[in-house]
């Protein structure tokens, strides 16, 4: 495969807050925010944005309308009006600060911190090919001393992507769980500022002229959803997750496989293919009609990568 140069990747933006009661972006930012410097290096001048301050203030996942999903051209373009939704605003705000995405002047790449409380340690959430993103996972991943670190592609298919990253020439979101919302925890904090201190160290080396070597990485695609099983009359919720699937996020699941117990205590059994459970129980996810979603897991050979000389 040919090589690929980049331009230099000299404007960062990391996030946190996109939803503010995932507590382990909010608090990254704050103290990135108070020693600024230390994120700075020779190449690399970093923007720490704070993303949906008005629902961090009420520790909720959004105000009015959920942020993450606000970044398609269309929402962007639409005008504003006083009765706009409040993460409507603020992602046009986060946009002109960031952006505009599709724009040479939007910032080089992106990183967004989320938080999961689904048992899915520390996950890449990628839209499409970006190789820029890739080879940093790759780099991650042979570096961190904490447990596995996987990418997870969401579907291509769409027209474009609506998240917050995606104003960016490139980047991803961090999904890093499991952790109750509301909730910061020390071992999942430490996760997140080491991955981004990995980050840093391989945007500085990319920008110095390091060639990074292709090879192969396994990355889990998304397929489908599953919602809950509900009462055809009420439309509530009659099953939770089954034992055997709870916290069990990228085990292989198999046609037979138990994956709901009703409230009467019947067991419901996984009919499709096989595939790769995540966001088991996602609690955010309730309200989307999702209770787990499920992904083939495929390799993918990097070409190398170094920055573009002048």
């Amino acid at each position: 495969m040919e090589d690929l140069s980049f331009s230099p990747m000299s404007r960062v933006a990391i996030c946190g807050g996109t939803h503010g009661n995932e507590m382990t972006g909010v608090y990254v930012i704050r103290e990135m925010e108070k020693k600024k410097k230390d994120k700075v290096g020779n190449s690399v001048t970093v923007t720490t944005v704070l993303s949906n301050p008005e629902a961090v203030k009420v520790c909720r996942r959004y105000i009015d309308k959920d942020l993450n999903r606000c970044f398609t051209d269309t929402l962007l373009s639409a005008p504003l009006s006083a009765n706009s939704p409040y993460e409507m605003k603020r992602a046009h705000e986060l946009n002109a600060l960031l952006g505009p995405k599709g724009n040479l002047q939007a910032v080089d790449f992106l990183c967004d911190i989320h938080n999961t409380t689904a048992n899915m340690g520390m996950c890449f959430i990628l839209n499409g090919f970006d190789w820029i993103a890739l080879h940093l996972f790759k780099y991650v991943k042979s570096k961190t001393t904490f447990g596995p670190v996987r990418a997870i592609q969401f579907n291509t298919t769409l027209p474009e992507a609506y998240s917050l990253e995606s104003v960016a020439k490139h980047g991803f979101s961090l999904e890093v769980g499991p952790q109750p919302t509301g909730v910061v925890r020390a071992d999942i904090y430490n996760m997140v500022t080491e991955t981004l201190d990995l980050i840093m160290d391989w945007l500085e080396n990319f920008n110095s002229g390091s060639t990074f070597e292709g090879g192969e990485v396994e990355v889990y695609c998304q397929t489908a959803v599953l919602d809950y099983p509900r009462d055809p009359a009420t439309d509530e919720i009659i099953a939770a997750i089954h034992p055997q699937l709870q916290d069990n996020d990228f085990k292989l699941l198999r046609a037979g496989d138990p994956i709901f117990r009703s409230f009467n205590g019947e067991t419901v059994k996984y009919e499709g293919e096989e595939a790769y459970p995540f966001f088991v129980n996602e609690c955010a996810y309730y309200e989307k009609r999702i209770a787990f979603q499920l992904a083939r897991k495929i390799s993918i050979c990097l070409p190398s990568v170094c920055v573009k000389k002048n």
